[in-house]
């Protein structure tokens, strides 16, 4: 019993013990906030991608370090008493700091792709160790809890993050890895539906095995002889998709430059329209599962169609297609109108 009341004695002070880690918790969201509304600046001049990358892994270390740090204090008894807590969190809070300001070196002249990567890497850290700090306010001041270690787990990973950021040439390393993480996602979505075309396979049968839901041999279960048709020239799209987006990496790697203002605009312009391929292929194929409702189908494929049409614009006309690249960009055009034509075809008598 003595024990107990004890504990709750020091309940108050170990709870006033942690107020240092409110403030701190406040000025984080505000550098979170700021990160997600702000742009960077100008950056410092004159800019060296070197020694930026050195100070940003540093940064991003010394904040990992910081974590551990306050998470074992606050880890078992005894806890930090007022004056530790408060110096564990100016650690942390000019941890932080120091993240968001090595961002805000990065000048906008570098490439918006670049930039993108680097401010979600720091936004990252920012908000696991948000996380952190409301974990441990949040927490029974006698154990270390589950969610405690998680978090701490949270910003390590979120820290460990920075090497894998893209460091090439600049601007062109990001969107190299921009475009193959689209392509890996578009790869999947048409294997997906792929798998589901095969003949004579019940599109839904890995779903509705349940015999309440009652739609066994019900047609909006299953793909009509015409569907199959209307749907094989929106699986030419698909592969379209997947066969310009693979073309246009392989263009970036081989020829994408970022030596000058112009060059660095264009693999962005590129990076911006390739990341609309995506989502475009995801709506066409939610619409090619029965019941298929034709008009839906075709306004998705136009869409699709139009991405592919301006991505392969796009290329064409910048320093990543010289002329040894332009029979690609020619043979995926005439794909692209080919199999939209055909859908065209198919839906005319639903117009």
């Amino acid at each position: 019993a003595d024990v107990t009341r004890g504990a709750l004695r020091d309940r108050p002070a170990a709870m006033e013990a942690r107020e240092p880690l409110r403030d701190v918790r406040g000025a984080l969201r505000a550098v979170l906030a700021r990160l997600r509304e702000g742009e960077p600046g100008e950056g410092r001049e004159p800019f060296e991608l070197p020694r930026f990358w050195d100070a940003l892994g540093q940064t991003f270390q010394v904040t990992s370090q910081e974590a551990t740090k306050l998470s074992l204090a606050f880890s078992r008894p005894p806890l930090p008493s007022a004056e530790d807590c408060q110096k564990l969190s100016e650690d942390v809070q000019n941890a932080v700091l120091a993240v968001a300001t090595v961002y805000y070196w990065l000048p906008k002249g570098q490439g918006t792709t670049l930039r993108k990567m680097v401010r979600d890497a720091t936004t990252e850290v920012v908000e696991g160790m948000i996380q952190l700090t409301d974990t441990i306010l949040n927490a029974p001041v006698e154990s270390l809890s589950q969610e405690q270690l998680i978090s701490t787990g949270g910003v390590w990973e979120a820290c460990e993050q920075v090497s894998n950021l893209p460091r090439g040439e600049y601007n062109q390393a990001a969107v190299v890895s921009a475009l193959a993480a689209y392509l890996g996602v578009v790869k999947d979505a048409v294997e997906e539906m792929e798998h589901a075309l095969v003949e004579g396979q019940d599109p839904y049968g890995d779903i509705m095995e349940d015999e309440e839901l009652g739609f066994r041999g019900n047609r909006d279960t299953y793909w009509s002889e015409a569907d199959r048709q209307l749907l094989s020239s929106c699986m030419g799209l698909m592969k379209a998709s997947k066969a310009c987006l693979k073309k246009v990496l392989a263009a970036v790697k081989a020829h994408g430059k970022a030596d000058s203002p112009e060059q660095i605009a264009q693999l962005d312009d590129l990076a911006d329209i390739a990341n609309e391929i995506s989502p475009s292929v995801d709506e066409l194929a939610l619409s090619m599962y029965p019941p298929v409702n034709p008009l839906a189908v075709r306004l998705n494929a136009a869409k699709l169609a139009s991405v592919l049409k301006k991505v392969l614009e796009i290329a064409k006309t910048s320093h990543v297609c010289p002329p040894s690249e332009e029979g690609w960009v020619q043979f995926l055009s005439g794909a692209v109108d080919h199999n939209m034509n055909k859908v065209k075809n198919f839906t005319q008598g639903q117009l």
